[in-house]
């Protein structure tokens, strides 16, 4: 009998539903994605967003729920996701799916949509530790969304544009008020929207850096949520890191490390599976018919 099977993971954020679809091998240790997909809420009703990614998965790859999905985990705003098996908090999936991307990793980086937190990390990517930002927008994935759409840029063209900076000027990053307020002068004074984008990516940073020093991380450091794909961003956190002198840190991300979380809730599912089917034979070894005596 196969030890393969098929878990499903979804993590519903503020402003994007991420869900993925993964095989977990119990014995081999062998996980990895069948497919992944995201999709922006906008002004829909999230538990339809949520629907619609779960189908749009199940669909593709011609897969039944009932029949194929051994386990389908929640994380984020896990209420949203009413057919889910169980549900994981975001910071353990998110440390988990920071292993996944990055094996070696002591240290995972989630910079999210809300707010940015540093997770010390076991071998197996159980939570040991954190440090995490304040609620201020400044400092979150959305503030990048926000100032990208004032600037006109898609989210997906601020990293590879912020590499392009020559003279970044970095914001006040006090709160977000302030910070907008800063890159409107910014774009008045003529700055390249370079620049701009740069000096945003290097005011997270700082926080970022602030936060490892704090819980004092060990290397490599993962970056995951959806500023980890944002290759401007991992620069200016290795900039940063080494002008405070934590030259001993290396950093990594993936293409894939907004499905961090997504990813974390299908590995604890699979693992939370075969837990209770371990519970499960121990109960049925144990039974024992009434009036049957014991062996001694």
């Amino acid at each position: 009998m196969s030890n393969t099977i098929y878990t499903m993971g979804i993590d519903v954020g503020g402003s994007y539903v991420k869900g993925v679809i993964m095989t977990y091998d119990n014995e081999t240790g062998d996980h990895k994605i069948v497919d992944k997909q995201t999709e922006k809420i906008r002004k829909r009703d999230p538990k339809d967003v949520v629907i619609d990614t779960v189908e749009m998965l199940l669909e593709r790859n011609n897969l039944n729920y009932d029949d194929n999905i051994a386990y389908l985990a929640s994380s984020g705003e896990g209420e949203m996701v009413e057919k889910k098996t169980g549900h994981f908090y975001s910071m353990t999936t998110h440390a988990r799916g920071g292993k996944f991307f990055v094996p070696n990793a002591k240290t995972v980086v989630d910079m999210g949509g809300l707010y940015v937190r540093a997770i010390k990390i076991d071998p197996r990517g159980k939570v040991m530790d954190y440090k995490m930002t304040g609620q201020c927008a400044s400092g979150s994935g959305q503030f990048i969304e926000n100032i990208s759409r004032y600037l006109g840029l898609a989210i997906e063209e601020v990293g590879p544009l912020s590499l392009e900076a020559e003279n970044p000027e970095v914001p006040s990053g006090i709160c977000a008020v302030l910070a907008e307020t800063d890159v409107i002068n910014l774009v008045s004074k003529g700055l390249s929207t370079a620049n701009i984008v740069k000096g945003i990516n290097l005011s997270i940073a700082g926080r970022v850096v602030k936060l490892l020093g704090s819980l004092k991380a060990e290397s490599p450091v993962a970056l995951v949520g959806g500023m980890g794909m944002n290759t401007g961003m991992l620069q200016a956190i290795e900039e940063l890191s080494k002008e405070k002198k934590k030259t001993d840190l290396v950093f990594a991300s993936s293409p894939d490390a907004i499905y961090s979380g997504a990813v974390g809730a299908a590995l604890w599912g699979g693992f939370r599976y075969y837990k209770l089917k371990e519970k499960e034979a121990a109960v049925v070894a144990d039974y024992r018919p009434q009036g049957t005596k014991q062996k001694s």
